[in-house]
């Protein structure tokens, strides 16, 4: 059986526990021998979003992992100039690791329907498997609306691969706003994330 590896692409900003137990339930679910986190260096669909910088959301993610034999960090996406295009990162992963490791790029539920305005998409679905990890109560969205942009056999294969993953409701926008109005993140992410924040001052208000 091939090496299977998943990549689990985004903003970070900040990591926190809701990212890691649903890599860690698909891991486990799908027979991951690693999951790589992958943070974004320029998102291509969140143009006006301004994110944290580059070298403190590697930081906190490398925190946030360190010592568990599941997981890796890579900078990928922050060393390349220009968007941070999933299907770019796929080639170049598939470059380093050969054909022999079966990749999954891992998405939330949130994600799927927005997957018809990804970057070459068409040819994405069938450069790796992409797993979309949901939550009690998620509609899937249409099936024909998928399969007008990637094909009929790929938008079900894109609906097989739906899998429940625990239902835990943290988000770092919720962080970082708890973050500005002085309110403790302690239990919702890594201690040692939490006290990088606090180190350095991250989302305060000014």
């Amino acid at each position: 059986m091939n090496e299977r590896v998943g990549l689990f692409g985004g903003s970070f900003d900040p990591i926190h526990f809701g990212h890691l137990i649903s890599a860690r339930s698909l891991a486990e679910r799908l027979g991951f021998s690693r999951v790589v986190l992958i943070p974004c260096g320029r998102p291509p669909y969140k143009e006006n979003v301004r994110l944290t910088s580059a070298e403190h959301r590697l930081a906190m993610v490398r925190l946030a992992v360190e010592g568990d034999p599941l997981f890796e960090t890579s900078d990928l996406e922050l060393q390349r100039e220009g968007p941070s295009y999933t299907f770019d990162t796929v080639d170049e992963f598939r470059r380093r690791l050969g054909d022999s490791v079966d990749l999954f790029w891992l998405i939330g539920g949130d994600w799927l329907p927005e997957l018809t305005t990804w970057y070459r998409v068409a040819e994405l679905v069938h450069q790796v498997t992409i797993v979309t990890a949901t939550r009690p109560g998620w509609t899937p969205p249409d099936e024909g609306m998928l399969a007008e942009v990637v094909g009929s056999e790929a938008a079900r294969k894109l609906l097989s691969n739906c899998y429940l993953t625990p239902a835990i409701d943290i988000s770092s926008t919720d962080n970082r706003a708890r973050i500005a109005a002085g309110r403790s993140i302690r239990y919702l992410a890594p201690e040692r994330v939490r006290s990088y924040i606090e180190q350095h001052r991250l989302y305060v208000s000014s």
